[in-house]
C-alpha cells in the first residue's frame, strides 16, 4: 500500500489503501482547502511528473526545488558544515536522482524544519539518509507519520553542528523554528528562516504571520518577542522559505526594522 501525500500542501500520511478524506493540516486556519475540494498524490505520481532543480546560492548551501511546483512550492535548503550535511525544511519529492545527488555531497547528518506545513515526506529522507529529523516538540500534534527518526527537541536553542543552532521563534506555529549558520555569508551570518520570518517582495523586509494564505496577522506581541529573540544573533543574509526570497545584506538589521514597523501598524492609529 502506498502513502497519500495531499496536493495542496505535500504532508504525508500513513500508507492505507485509500487515501484519508481529510488533510487535517489544511483544515487548520493557517492553510487551506482548495475549491476544488481535497485532492491527493502517490509518491510514485508525484515521481512521474516532477523533478527537483538545484541551485547552489553560496559556498556550502545548496537549494533543492521541485519543478513544475508542488503543493506550497518551498525549497528545502541542503547545508555542507565540517560536521556533516544538514537538510532545511522538506519537499515531498524525493527521488533517484536526489538521493544521488545528496549521496554524492555528503549525505545527511541531520534534517531540520521550520514548522508543520514543511514535514511533507521528511520521514522518507531521514530513511533514505539514516539520519534523525529535528522538531520542536510544541508541534509534535502535526506530525502524521509517526516515525523513529524524529527527535522532538524542548527549549529555545539547539545546535545541530559548530555553528548551526536553531532558535524557536514561534510565531507562525508555537514551535517556529530558525536555523543560525555562523559560517554563512563569509563567515557574517546567514539566517536560514523558513515562513517563521518570511522573506517579503521587496527583499530588503520581513513579514511575520500567523496564516499567511488567509493573510491573517500575528500580535504585535508576538512579533516583539521574535524581534527580542533574533538581536543577540548576528547574520547579513536571510534565505527564506521560496527561490529568489533572500535577503543578501544587512539581514539583522532588516529583521528588526520590519518588526519595528510590523508592530507600529498594528498598535497605531492609522485609518
Amino acid at each position: 500500500m502506498p502513502i497519500h501525500i495531499c496536493n495542496t500542501c505535500g504532508t504525508s500520511y500513513p500508507e492505507t489503501s485509500a487515501p484519508p478524506s481529510r488533510c487535517l493540516i489544511c483544515d487548520d486556519e493557517r492553510q487551506y482547502v482548495p475549491r476544488a475540494g481535497q485532492a491527493w498524490i502517490t509518491p510514485a505520481k508525484l515521481a512521474s511528473g516532477h523533478v527537483n532543480a538545484w541551485r547552489q546560492l553560496e559556498t556550502d548551501l545548496f537549494e533543492i526545488h521541485t519543478q513544475p511546483q508542488f503543493g506550497i512550492g518551498q525549497r528545502a535548503l541542503l547545508l555542507r558544515t565540517p560536521d556533516g550535511n544538514i537538510l532545511w525544511d522538506c519537499i515531498a519529492l524525493l527521488d533517484d536522482a536526489t538521493k544521488a545527488l545528496v549521496r554524492g555531497l555528503g549525505g545527511l547528518r541531520a534534517i531540520a524544519i521550520s514548522h508543520p506545513h514543511y514535514y511533507t515526506c521528511m520521514q522518507d529522507w531521514a530513511r533514505s539518509f539514516d539520519c534523525p529529523v529535528h522538531l520542536h516538540t510544541a508541534d509534535a500534534e502535526w506530525v502524521m507519520r509517526g516515525d523513529a527518526m524524529i527527535r522532538h527537541w524542548d527549549g529555545e536553542t539547539l545546535e545541530l553542528a559548530q555553528g548551526v543552532t536553531l532558535l524557536r521563534l514561534g510565531g507562525h506555529f508555537p514551535g517556529g523554528t530558525v536555523l543560525h549558520w555562523a559560517d554563512g555569508a563569509d563567515g557574517r551570518g546567514a539566517l536560514l528562516s523558513g515562513d517563521i520570518v518570511q522573506v517579503a517582495g521587496d527583499v530588503s523586509r520581513v513579514s511575520f504571520l500567523w496564516s499567511y494564505p488567509n493573510m491573517m496577522p500575528l500580535a504585535a506581541a508576538s512579533v516583539r518577542r521574535i524581534a527580542e529573540t533574533l538581536a543577540p544573533w548576528r547574520f547579513e543574509r536571510i534565505y527564506g522559505a521560496f527561490p529568489g526570497r533572500q535577503v543578501m545584506a544587512d539581514g539583522a538589521r532588516a529583521a528588526q526594522r520590519s518588526a519595528a514597523r510590523y508592530i507600529e501598524l498594528l498598535e497605531g492609529s492609522q485609518p
